[in-house]
């Protein structure tokens, strides 16, 4: 079992920017692929970013330039600089971790990003 935990949600301006950290309860990054989903209210949950164990990074065409995906594994925690936000960013935004051996998928609890002036 994997549990994780979000934070760093909150109420932004246009144009601001917002982290998101997403502590998980022990070491997986070698065996897992992290990702961060969104969804938006009466809409379907989307991927916003992955990142692979080797590093490699892949992003929604809507947040491409905007959003930065990363890692500390010292510290058990992926992140997601959000730049530039704009309203149709707001959502409540999910980690997911998913074993590439077994496809075990393991999510967070959500944290909401709220943008509005």
């Amino acid at each position: 079992q994997v549990q994780l935990v979000e934070s760093g949600g909150g109420l932004v301006q246009p144009g601001g920017s917002l982290r998101l950290s997403c502590a998980a309860s022990r070491s997986i990054f070698s065996m897992y692929v992290m990702a961060w989903y969104r969804q938006a209210p009466g809409k379907q949950r989307e991927l916003v970013a992955t990142m692979t164990s080797g590093g490699s990074t892949n992003y929604a065409d809507s947040v491409k330039g905007r959003f930065t995906i990363s890692r500390d594994n010292a510290k058990n925690t992926v992140y997601l600089q959000m730049n530039s936000l704009k309203p149709e960013d707001t959502a409540v935004y999910y980690c997911n971790a998913r074993r590439v051996a077994t496809n075990n998928r393991y999510w967070g609890q959500g944290t909401q990003v709220t943008v509005s002036s």
